[in-house]
C-alpha cells in the first residue's frame, strides 16, 4: 500500500491549504454574521459571503473536487481526494465554498452514476454548477432507520406515474433557500427479496403533497442555513421518469453511495480533530495558571500526546479504506468503511472535548467553535448509521474471514 499523494494532490493541497487559511477561515465569523436567525426556515437567507467564496474558489478550480470519474473534471481517486477533505474539515463552511458538502455531493455521485441523461441535465448539471442544493430523505421518524429495510415511506408505481407517501425526518439540508429537490428512498414492493423492495425518486420540493412539517434542532441550533427538516408526502404523484436507475433499484444505489461518502465524511472529521487539537495547544502554551502553562499542568502533556497518535492512527485507516476502495471496490473495503465510521468520530469527539476543557468557560461559547466541533463530531456517531451497527458490520465480516482463514488451514 502506498499512501503517499500524488504530485497532482500535492499541487492541490497547497492551493486549497493557501485558500482555506486566506479566504475560508477569515470569512466564518462574516458568514455568522450574514445568518438570518429563528427556527423559521422561510426567513433564512443564503449569506452573501458565501457566494463571493464559491466564485472564488471556482475561478481558482478549487471545485467538484471529490467526483472521481467526472469527463472534465478533477476525476481525482478516493486517496487523492482524501487529504483535501480533511483541509475542508478544518471549516464549517468550506465543503460548501468548494461545492463538496454532503448531502450534494452523495446526490451529484447517484445522479452521475445512475441517472438518466434527462436526470442529469435537470439536476446534476446545476448541482454541479452550484446554482442548487438538494437533500437525501431517507431516515423516517416512526421507525428504527438503522436498519434500512424497516422503512414504511412509500413509491409505487402507478402507470406511467409514481407516488409517494410518508415521512421523513433528519433531511439534511432542506432549509436552505437554494434546495430546490430531494432523493426520497420508498419501498415499492414489500413482498420482493428485501433488499429490492426500495426505489429513489427525485422529488422538487414545490410539487404538490411535498410539505416541510419542522427544522429539527441539534444541541439546540438549527445549522442555519442547511438544517436538517421532517418531511411528508401525502400522494406526491410524480412522472416514472423520475425514478432513478428503476423501481426496487434503491438499495443498490445506496451501496454505491454510501462507500465513497463516509470516507468523505470521516477525513473532513479528521480536519476538525486536526483544528480542535490545534486550538487546544495554543491554549494550552499560552495561558498560565498556578505559575506554570496549562501544557504543564496534570495530565495535560499526555492528553495532547494521545490524542495526536489517536488521530494519526484513525487517518491512516481512513487511507486505506480509500486505498482499498480505489484498487478493490467497495465489496472489500465494507469492513474497513464501518471501522473508520466507529473510529474517526469518537476521535474527532476527544479532541473536540478536550479542547474545550482546556479553554474552560470559553470552550463553551461561540468565541472558539469548538461546541460546533464537538456536536458534529457527535451527529457523526449516527449519521449515516450507528456506532452499533457499523460494529455490526465489522464483527460479522471478522467472523466469515476468521471461519475461511480455519476452514484453509
Amino acid at each position: 500500500m502506498d499512501f503517499s499523494p500524488s504530485e497532482r494532490t500535492r499541487a492541490l493541497a497547497e492551493r486549497l491549504d493557501r485558500f482555506m487559511r486566506e479566504e475560508v477561515i477569515p470569512a466564518e465569523s462574516v458568514y455568522a454574521a450574514q445568518l438570518a436567525g429563528g427556527a423559521d426556515h422561510r426567513q433564512w437567507r443564503q449569506p452573501v459571503i458565501m457566494e463571493q467564496l464559491k466564485a472564488r474558489a471556482r475561478a481558482e478550480g478549487l471545485w467538484n473536487l471529490f467526483l472521481p470519474d467526472l469527463e472534465g473534471g478533477p476525476s481525482l481517486s478516493n486517496l487523492d481526494y482524501a487529504p483535501l477533505a480533511e483541509l475542508m474539515g478544518h471549516s464549517f463552511i468550506a465543503p460548501e465554498v468548494f461545492n463538496c458538502a454532503a448531502p450534494d455531493s452523495g446526490n451529484m455521485e447517484v445522479l452521475h452514476r445512475y441517472g438518466s441523461p434527462a436526470q442529469r441535465e435537470r439536476w446534476l448539471t446545476p448541482l454541479l454548477d452550484g446554482q442548487i442544493r438538494s437533500g437525501f430523505a431517507m431516515t423516517e421518524p416512526e421507525v428504527a432507520s438503522s436498519d434500512a429495510t424497516n422503512m414504511r415511506a412509500t413509491a409505487q408505481v402507478d402507470g406511467d406515474h409514481i407516488v409517494l407517501n410518508g415521512r421523513k425526518w433528519w433531511t439534511t439540508g432542506l432549509g436552505h433557500p437554494h434546495c430546490r429537490f430531494v432523493i426520497f428512498m420508498g419501498l415499492s414492493d414489500e413482498h420482493t427479496e428485501p433488499h429490492r423492495r426500495h426505489s429513489m425518486v427525485i422529488c422538487p420540493l414545490d410539487q404538490a403533497g411535498v410539505h416541510i412539517e419542522r427544522m429539527l434542532p441539534v444541541f439546540h441550533d438549527y445549522d442555519e442555513p442547511s438544517g436538517h427538516g421532517e418531511l411528508s408526502f401525502s400522494n406526491v404523484r410524480l412522472p416514472l421518469d423520475h425514478v432513478i436507475l428503476g423501481p426496487g433499484r434503491g438499495f443498490e444505489i445506496a451501496q454505491g453511495r454510501l462507500g465513497p461518502g463516509r470516507v468523505h465524511h470521516c477525513m473532513r472529521a479528521l480536519g476538525a480533530a486536526e483544528r480542535a487539537l490545534g486550538l487546544l495547544c495554543e491554549r494550552a502554551q499560552s495561558r498560565v495558571a498556578f505559575g506554570k502553562p496549562l501544557l504543564r499542568l496534570g495530565g495535560n502533556a499526555d492528553i495532547v500526546a494521545n490524542l495526536r497518535m489517536a488521530i494519526e492512527q484513525a487517518r491512516l485507516l481512513t487511507l486505506k479504506t480509500a486505498w482499498t476502495l480505489d484498487t478493490h471496490g467497495i465489496k472489500a473495503a465494507l469492513s474497513l468503511i464501518s471501522q473508520i465510521k466507529v473510529v474517526v468520530p469518537a476521535v474527532a469527539q476527544q479532541a473536540a472535548d478536550a479542547a474545550i476543557q482546556i479553554h474552560g468557560g470559553a470552550g463553551l461559547s461561540d468565541d472558539v467553535p469548538l461546541t460546533r466541533l464537538f456536536a458534529y463530531a457527535r451527529v457523526l456517531r449516527l449519521a449515516d448509521g450507528p456506532d452499533e451497527v457499523h460494529r455490526a458490520v465489522v464483527a460479522k465480516l471478522e467472523a466469515k474471514a476468521q471461519l475461511a482463514k480455519g476452514a484453509r488451514a
